[in-house]
């Protein structure tokens, strides 16, 4: 029996909508599978992102073990160099740097923050107003320095705030002060710290940054203090190394507080930093074998 002519039109129309049914099925299921793919790779990230994290902490921890070990041959030095461990799967390189190594921003003098700026690369009238700038910031009277700059000087610069008047909390506050683009801060931060107390740093924790910062010290010569630094061993005796004019670079003293930078890397690659502060015990309460003063971590998976 044959198919009617009005019928052959309703078929094709049939046919079109099946063509549209299952391109329309194949675009769900095709969003499902990008969805589920998504999620899995999400939570492959948060789960090695985690997994790194822990890894690092590890490591903070076990700095502060050593540290925290009264042999002297057998401590490691909080110098800067680098100190390399295993923790389960993951490769974590550790750096310590004591805080004494560092120049405060609290207490160094302004010849000392201007030698460290010059170091830096920053030029010789920038550097002597930052300086001055920086002893304004954080003295309590209202003079001005020669350089510097108080309350007016910033109204007038359109800020919405002055001189603070007080000792600064943290090194990013230095950001706050006139004449401190984030390029100079960048390249001063690492050398600086609000938590040794000392006017000057000790040469022997000190980082590239700062011995930079000596007058008369050169990119090479700076770097050839480190690398012989990092070189010494005093469990294996022999004299320790010796800055330019002979002085003995002797890793002993020490504030008891340390910088710590500890980055685990996991077999894929990914890894997470941490940069820590830390001072050794718990601030009087007992048991504690540490006190957090900073922690910054960050991620690259």
């Amino acid at each position: 029996m044959s198919a009617r002519p009005d019928q052959a039109p309703q078929r094709g129309v049939a046919f079109i909508v099946v063509l549209w049914l299952l391109a329309l099925l194949t675009i769900l299921l095709g969003s499902f599978a990008l969805v589920a793919r998504s999620e899995g790779m999400q939570a492959r990230h948060l789960f090695d992102s985690t997994h790194a994290r822990y890894a690092a902490e590890a490591g903070v921890n076990w700095a502060v073990y050593q540290m925290a070990i009264a042999d002297p041959m057998l401590r490691w030095l909080p110098d800067g160099r680098a100190y390399d461990i295993e923790f389960e799967d993951a490769a974590i390189a550790i750096e310590i740097t004591d805080e004494s190594g560092l120049i405060d921003l609290n207490v160094a003098d302004i010849q000392t923050l201007n030698n460290l700026l010059m170091g830096a690369g920053v030029e010789m009238d920038v550097a002597a107003a930052i300086a001055d700038a920086i002893q304004d910031w954080r003295d309590t009277d209202d003079l001005i320095s020669p350089n510097g700059a108080e309350d007016g000087d910033y109204e007038a610069a359109g800020f919405t705030y002055g001189a603070k008047d007080g000792l600064f909390d943290t090194v990013s506050e230095l950001q706050q002060v006139m004449g401190v683009t984030p390029e100079i801060y960048e390249r001063v931060s690492p050398a600086l710290t609000i938590y040794s107390g000392q006017s000057s740093p000790n040469l022997a924790f000190a980082p590239y940054e700062v011995i930079l910062a000596i007058p008369g010290m050169t990119p090479e010569l700076a770097q050839q203090i480190i690398d012989q630094r990092h070189a010494w061993d005093p469990a294996l005796g022999g004299p320790p190394p010796v800055m330019p004019d002979g002085t003995p670079l002797v890793a002993q003293g020490g504030t008891g507080t340390y910088s710590i930078r500890s980055r685990a890397t996991l077999p894929n690659g990914a890894w997470t930093e941490l940069d820590t502060t830390v001072r050794l015990g718990g601030a009087g309460v007992s048991g504690l074998a540490y006190t957090v003063l900073r922690w910054q971590d960050g991620e690259n998976l």
